[in-house]
């Protein structure tokens, strides 16, 4: 049987302002700005003071789950503006030394297990990408960049055609975090 209705309510912090046009949901904070539409989503939502409510009136098993997830994707956005995300990747290599550079919006992997061509993982949106030593670090207000940009850089470094056990090589993800240091 459905349940007549699903919803969350969120409660916004003082420090970030958030802002509603219809399904368009705009969060301000100290870090920044950050905008996302969810007009393709069957849920209503609701501004009023420091709460938005999340709801969906007769849902399907779909819309009760985009309720959770659109009060996920928005707690997410608030923490970005307030804190921040940080993604610690190792480099890790037995033989051959492997260099990282960034390069514009790509990291260049340079002799990864000997290859003479560079790999290159595409660096998404407004996260930021250094290398320190053997550590990458990526940083950024919006989760979603920052994550894709780390899962990039270690799909980048995925090893092909041999034995994963024996062949170690690559980058790592081993931390992530809210807060950038």
């Amino acid at each position: 049987m459905r349940a007549v209705e699903v919803s969350k309510v969120l409660q916004i912090p003082d420090d970030v302002e958030v802002a509603l046009e219809g399904k368009r949901v705009t969060v301000k904070g100290a870090l920044g700005t950050l905008t996302r539409d969810f007009s393709y989503a069957p849920i209503s939502m609701e501004l009023q003071g420091k709460t938005l409510r999340i709801w969906a009136n007769w849902p399907r098993k779909k819309e009760s789950a985009l309720v959770g997830t659109v009060y996920a994707h928005i707690n997410n956005m608030i923490t970005g503006v307030r804190k921040g995300f940080t993604y610690k990747l190792k480099i890790v290599f037995s033989h051959f030394p492997i260099s990282v550079k960034v390069q514009g919006d790509t990291v260049l992997i340079e002799n990864f297990t000997g290859e003479r061509n560079p790999r290159r993982a595409k660096i998404v949106g407004d996260a930021k990408v250094k290398v320190s030593g053997d550590d990458v670090i990526v940083q950024g207000i919006n989760l979603e960049d920052v994550s894709q940009t780390a899962a990039n850089i270690e799909q980048a470094t995925k090893i092909r055609r041999k034995d994963p056990r024996v062949f170690l090589d690559g980058i790592y993800l081993y931390e992530r975090k809210e807060g950038m240091d």
